[in-house]
């Protein structure tokens, strides 16, 4: 009896798990339903349709209209530029925001006026389409001229590609769209940049949803005639393989292109075939490149028709000393003076079943470009002199003094009023006359650099860097920060915040709400499974990371390591070098007369008869201790640091002396 008291017990168990599983799949199935008709009600949107209601949105602007704002909302793959106009506004256009659930574009224009820490809007009837991935560059002339972009349906189920191209003129804050017979295919992720009268535009990708296609194709525009020229190079010829995200900086006679991320083809084994053959797929691979190119564009002679395209011929360079270790993705490079000031990016450190691990990084990096080496740029606390000290103590002193005086000053004025009713109405009067306008909060110096993150928007304007936004991973989450700092890198005493905001919830996607489901089904049989929705995620630890040291000690490469490099032997250089601790201006003051004399020993050796004022000497002579002074600057604050770290301030020539500190060595 007992027995079969047990098999009954056993077969009602069976049918209840049944009846639940069959139960599970029923609600599995009608959900997969209700998927696949909200996916398709997503998907089967008509990009042109919302485009062109995006355009019947921008008529409604009938002028260009300037207002006050907040800072730009959350966004990634943006464009950050300073104003070639006014040295004091840094300029944002577009970029998307994506949720974990749905995709957002923009096509906002913001305007960072940096002496009022304030924020502008502009509105247009005129201008681009909401758009990411884009590229925009100035021109010689104070313009700035954009190109293409991508823009996606919310799900990013469909893509579209723009081939647009823009004027910004950033004085009157109107878009020109510039019309072309023709011109480059649409794209996004490419790069431009600007040589004389020519805007340049190279590679990029193309995503149809099915494939990524990645480019390596060149383009120059005459901003002179309005043509877009396609150069076609011999079949031989040397040229960088296809890719996207790389750096383009301008140079004096081309341009200059450094790394980039592209995906090849592959093959991977995956076991052998019933035969004994071995089985294998093919595969997209990524790549990060670190090869450098020189572009080297001469223009036509000035005898030649007015038609004549210039000619173009690339050169390949060695791989740069100390170039960033391990290799990095999205670490994009922002040009200034001679240099590429790169910041942040990601390196994938495995690639298993379950993902790819990704290590994130916040190094400032600087490449000098004519010796191609990067600089780890370190942060430092400003520096207190011993004339400022003394400065500070004396007004220490002076501010106590007129503190005793102004107290000896109210004391008698209360004994000759002598009441207390005078005494409260004199304490009444200087209460109002206070200024009650509540202060607002400080904003934060930080001494260590921004959260690790890659594709980070960058721009210098007056020697300062600003850093907006970029992306961070965490587990499957992807994370938009929504902030702005900026760093003088002349200084580099710490990090001015601009703005920053907390970080919105990862909506999350359809497979973490099965995974939550599943996670609570199985909860339900019995297993300690805690419920895994969104909102019990918490959010990673935003605060300041430890660096992730670059190697510093490199060997120069051999030079037959890479085909067409230039020779980079040493030579002695017997011009001057700033020193330690000694400002741009400084240097100058020191140096002046030694840079007019170079100059002139140069004109001189050319046999050249034009003549220049003394005006005009020292402007020469200005920019090219401007360049030196930039160029030498990484070793310099490396020295700087040594001798801090040993206890040396200010180092002065005693030649360079002329008060009476010097006489006692004179006398020697």
């Amino acid at each position: 009896m007992v027995k079969k008291d047990k098999k009954s017990k056993t077969a009602e168990q069976k049918a209840r798990v049944a009846a639940k599983q069959e139960k599970k799949a029923t609600q599995k199935e009608k959900k997969g339903k209700a998927k696949a008709a909200a996916d398709s009600d997503a998907e089967d949107l008509d990009l042109d349709a919302i485009r062109a209601e995006y355009e019947q949105q921008q008529a409604q602007f009938l002028k260009i209209t300037e207002s006050i704002c907040e800072p730009p909302s959350a966004r990634a793959s943006a464009t950050l530029i300073g104003s070639p106009s006014n040295s004091r506004e840094v300029l944002l256009f577009g970029g998307e925001y994506f949720n974990g659930a749905l995709a957002t574009f923009y096509n906002d224009l913001f305007v960072y006026l940096i002496d009022k820490d304030e924020w502008r809007k502009i509105t247009s009837p005129n201008s681009p389409l909401p758009r990411s991935g884009h590229a925009w560059t100035r021109s010689n002339a104070g313009d700035i001229y954009l190109f293409g972009g991508e823009f996606s349906s919310p799900k990013q189920g469909t893509f579209y590609h723009y081939n647009d191209f823009w004027k910004l003129e950033t004085a009157s804050r109107e878009w020109t769209r510039i019309e072309t017979k023709k011109g480059p295919p649409a794209r996004s992720g490419h790069r431009m940049t600007f040589f004389k009268g020519y805007i340049v535009l190279f590679g990029g990708f193309q995503d149809t949803s099915q494939q990524t296609k990645y480019l390596q194709d060149l383009w120059l525009y005459d901003t002179h005639n309005y043509t877009w020229y396609n150069p076609v190079l011999p079949p031989a010829t040397q040229k960088p393989d296809p890719r996207s995200s790389f750096s383009l900086h301008p140079h004096d006679a081309g341009a200059i292109l450094y790394g980039g991320y592209s995906r090849v083809k592959a093959t991977t084994s995956t076991g052998k075939t019933k035969g004994g053959g071995q089985a294998v797929r093919s595969v997209l691979k990524p790549v990060v490149h670190q090869d450098t190119w020189f572009l080297r564009i001469t223009q036509p002679s000035t005898d030649a028709p007015g038609n004549t395209t210039p000619t173009i011929r690339w050169e390949r360079r060695k791989k740069p000393v100390n170039s960033p270790n391990p290799s990095r993705a999205g670490a994009t490079q922002v040009y200034h003076k001679g240099r590429g000031i790169a910041f942040g990016g990601v390196h994938d450190v495995e690639e298993s079943e379950e993902g790819m691990e990704s290590e994130f990084f916040d190094n400032l990096l600087a490449w000098n470009i004519e010796r191609n080496r990067f600089f780890q740029l370190t942060l430092r606390r400003p520096r207190a002199t011993g004339k400022r000290q003394a400065d500070d103590r004396s007004n220490r002193k002076g501010r106590g003094k007129m503190d005793e005086e102004e107290l000896l000053r109210n004391l008698a004025a209360l004994e000759a009023k002598g009441t207390l009713e005078a005494v409260n109405t004199t304490l009444e009067q200087a209460h109002d006359d206070l200024d009650l306008t509540p202060i607002e909060p400080m904003k934060r110096r930080l001494f260590t650099m921004p959260h690790p993150r890659f594709n980070a928007q960058l721009a210098v304007q007056d020697d300062v860097l600003y850093i907006f936004g970029g992306t961070f991973e965490h587990g499957d989450r992807e994370y938009t920060f929504d902030e702005m700092w900026a760093i003088d890198l002349g200084k580099l005493e710490g990090v001015q915040e601009i703005y920053k905001r907390e970080l919105d919830n990862w909506q999350g996607s359809e497979q973490d709400s099965d995974a939550s489901e599943s996670g609570d089904d199985e909860q339900s049989e019995g297993d300690d499974v805690d419920d895994d929705g969104n909102e019990g995620v918490p959010l990673p630890t935003f605060g300041p990371q430890p660096h992730t040291a670059m190697e510093d000690t490199a060997t120069l490469e051999n030079p037959d390591d890479a085909d067409g490099d230039t020779s980079d032997a040493t030579v002695a250089d017997a011009r001057p070098h700033p020193r330690p601790f000694e400002s741009l201006r400084e240097f100058f003051t020191r140096t002046s007369t030694a840079w007019q004399d170079i100059i002139l020993e140069r004109m001189r050796n050319l046999d050249s008869s034009t003549s220049r004022s003394v005006k005009e000497l020292r402007k020469i002579a200005f920019d090219q201790a401007e360049t030196m002074w930039w160029d030498c600057r990484e070793e310099v604050t490396a020295l700087e640091d040594e001798q801090e770290a040993a206890g040396i301030g200010d180092i002065v020539s005693i030649a360079d002396r002329t008060d009476d500190a010097g006489a006692v060595g004179r006398r020697r």
